[in-house]
């Protein structure tokens, strides 16, 4: 897959902010309750990861909008066809009438 941010392309402080989001959610994840147990985490600390997942997006969104990036981009497959196409247009010559 491409990915349009390569980690060498990232700033330190970019770097900083993904690794956190992916620390964050991984914690989530591996502690998710299974087969109706209780959650291992407290209400306060799944409260308090999601305000911190909150300001890394708003910060990440912050540093895509000043580097000019788009927000809405996504990887995609080398070899998956572009879902949209450019067109060329011909300027009309002048009419003789």
């Amino acid at each position: 897959m491409e990915n349009p941010e390569s980690t060498a392309d990232l700033s330190k402080e970019q770097q900083i902010m993904r690794a956190m989001r992916k620390t964050l959610t991984s914690i989530v994840r591996d502690t998710a309750p299974r087969d109706g147990d209780p959650s291992p985490l407290c209400s306060a600390t799944v409260e308090n990861i999601r305000m911190c997942l909150g300001l890394i997006s708003a910060r990440e969104a912050e540093l895509a909008e000043l580097l000019g990036l788009a927000r809405n981009e996504r990887p995609r497959y080398s070899d998956e066809a572009a879902s949209t196409q450019a067109m060329q247009f011909v300027v009309p010559g002048k009419k003789l009438n």
